[in-house]
């Protein structure tokens, strides 16, 4: 069965870095940040998921997605192709993200303002948005993932 992984958190906690590393060999990539001439970007992203799901294969979504209303086309898109939806929510703090994002490059960094502004709308992925399951994932002062699974009812 496939899988859609919607990736929640703010630009430069983690999320490209955790799907390279765990997913990159399992899971068809989609990012608005792979898209930046396109116009409708929300539109051509959900046609992305769709040809992926409807040819099997499992798919990451690696946006922001800060609130439900963001997730909420992705995880209606999962559930019509009966993946398993999955919610991985990267904890950082404000300060670490803009520390990380400093040390990118050229446009991989974002302007500060833009992770202020996903801090204002950030909202935990819950199971009641659709989820099947969902996991915290932070990056640990080794430089590792630390990944917990959320218990439904959490």
């Amino acid at each position: 069965m496939a899988e859609l992984v919607v990736f929640v958190g703010l630009q430069a906690s983690g999320k490209s870095t955790y799907y390279r590393t765990f997913l990159a060999k399992t899971h068809t990539l989609v990012s608005k940040d792979l898209m930046p001439n396109v116009r409708q970007r929300q539109r051509r992203q959900e046609e992305l998921i769709v040809a992926a799901l409807e040819a099997g294969q499992s798919v990451a979504v690696d946006n922001t997605s800060p609130t439900p209303e963001d997730r909420a086309s992705l995880i209606q898109i999962g559930k019509r192709f009966g993946a398993t939806i999955t919610g991985y929510w990267f904890l950082t703090s404000t300060a670490a993200a803009l520390e990380r994002n400093r040390m990118r490059e050229g446009k991989a960094r974002v302007p500060d303002v833009a992770i202020y502004a996903t801090m204002k709308k950030l909202a935990q992925p819950t199971f009641a948005e659709g989820f099947d399951r969902i996991f915290t994932a932070q990056i640990a002062a080794n430089g590792e993932f630390v990944v917990d699974e959320m218990a439904k009812g959490e």
